[in-house]
């Protein structure tokens, strides 16, 4: 490894708790170098399997939350101005491409289309970053692997992926974890008990199914995890879920209730 790239190793193994075959087909994927992109709800555990995996295999992950505001310079490199005068510096992009690190662009349909398209020459069989302000064409590392994730309930006319894109990479589907193995991992990550864990995930199964209902989305695994954290500290659980689950996806007062009382039937 080279000095650029060093702190991206992940040190410590990423608690991941497989739920099928997602890191065979990982692996295989990154085998070859296929560009990856992790499609499901916020919260589901998109961004700790792409931790885990980078772990697993060894290299370094550069990690890009994507937003509107996001230019291509800001993947790619810009000039920049110091007292010794003008010097370029490489974006999260560059650099995996150039030393060889799985770059992942969180929740990419946050970034306007015409920023994500500079991904395009990366994601197909010339594996090179044009870098037009510089004039240089950077040939991607023989470890560089790209991998995007994106929220598919949130899609929408304005916010989606371009068919071009789609189509150069390779796809795994998330979700929320079965019961058994969703309380697992809460119990795992928050030390309550397993009794407590599974109240909590059944909470959650209730709100889940009122997507589309008046909820935007269900409550997710990592707001679970959230939940058990504090009841761990010693917080009532009525008032870790209310905190937690309840107050943070919806103010509508009567939602609210039907929330309340759903946390009240296991607490």
């Amino acid at each position: 490894m080279s000095p650029e790239i060093d702190p991206y190793l992940v040190q410590d193994m990423p608690y991941y708790r497989a739920v099928a075959d997602e890191v065979e087909l990982y692996e295989a994927a990154y085998s070859v170098r296929m560009p990856m992109m992790l499609k499901g709800p916020t919260g589901c555990g998109k961004t700790r399997f792409v931790e885990y995996m980078a772990w697993k295999l060894g290299k370094p992950l550069i990690t890009v939350a994507c937003n509107e505001d996001m230019t291509a310079s800001d993947l790619v490199g810009r000039f920049l101005l110091d007292a010794s005068g003008t010097r370029w510096q490489d974006g999260p992009l560059a650099i995996a491409a150039r030393f060889g690190a799985i770059c992942y662009l969180d929740e990419v349909v946050e970034a306007r289309q015409d920023t994500t398209v500079v991904i395009h020459p990366l994601t197909d069989a010339r594996r090179v970053l044009p870098l037009e302000k510089k004039g240089e064409l950077v040939q991607a590392h023989p470890d560089f692997q790209m991998v995007i994730s994106y929220n598919p309930g949130y899609q929408s006319l304005m916010k989606d992926l371009k068919q071009s894109t789609k189509q150069r990479f390779g796809a795994l589907d998330f979700s929320y974890p079965a019961h058994d193995i969703e309380t697992e991992i809460v119990a795992h990550e928050t030390h309550v008990g397993v009794e407590i864990a599974g109240k909590l995930v059944s909470i959650a199964e209730r709100a889940r199914n009122l997507k589309g209902h008046g909820l935007d989305e269900g409550i997710s695994t990592r707001m679970l995890i959230y939940a058990g954290s504090l009841i761990t500290r010693g917080v009532a659980p009525l008032a870790a879920c209310r905190m937690t689950l309840v107050r943070p996806i919806t103010d509508d007062p009567d939602m609210r209730d039907a929330l309340d009382a759903a946390v009240s039937t296991f607490f």
